[in-house]
């Protein structure tokens, strides 16, 4: 009897991912921009701190995530055109990259302008940076550049999910849905099942 392969991520994996995307446009929807006197104002004060918890939220879920994928089984990727296929890996690595990054700049960027991280609850993570304000309104400001293209990267892999699932229907978007959230997964050869 034919083996068959994996088609579907587990649901740890499927978790991880959608998690992070909901925490990563809700974080950027709270996400404050302008100058560094309107995102530290008082009167945004519940707007930063849930902007800043957001950011820690997914930093530590891309750790966790990022230890996870290390143990865990994945499907085999689809037949594809080995142009797709490298495509497919360069923005998978660049959001893992941005997912790290866009936290670790706004970080750098608060510590070194001489702001503590305020989380919700009141909690306050002091500078644990020298001060060095322009430097940090230069990473302040990369940060909000990493934010845009986070999403923009983001849209980008949601578009081509549809894509595999409408034009190619090679069964990609149902692997990271919960139990293929009803779409009909391809068998090995190609055909629904």
């Amino acid at each position: 009897m034919k083996q068959r392969s994996l088609v579907h991520y587990g649901a740890v994996a499927q978790a991880f991912h959608w998690v992070t995307a909901i925490l990563v446009l809700v974080a950027y929807i709270y996400g404050l921009g302008g100058s560094e006197e309107r995102v530290y104002s008082a009167a945004r004060d519940f707007d930063r701190q849930l902007h800043e918890t957001l950011g820690m939220c997914v930093f530590a879920l891309v750790v966790m995530r990022v230890l996870w994928r290390m143990f865990d089984t994945q499907p085999d990727p689809p037949q594809v055109p080995r142009w797709m296929g490298v495509a497919a890996k360069t923005v998978q690595w660049a959001l893992y990259v941005l997912l790290f990054a866009v936290p670790l700049t706004a970080i750098a960027g608060a510590w070194l302008e001489g702001h503590p991280l305020t989380l919700l609850a009141g909690i306050e993570i002091p500078p644990l940076l020298g001060l060095s304000h322009d430097t940090g309104a230069t990473i302040a400001t990369l940060h909000t550049w990493l934010g845009d293209a986070i999403l923009w990267l983001a849209g980008f892999h949601a578009v081509a999910a549809l894509y595999h699932h409408i034009v190619l229907k090679d069964g990609v978007l149902a692997s990271m849905l919960p139990c293929g959230f009803g779409l009909r997964q391809p068998d090995n050869d190609g055909l629904p099942r």
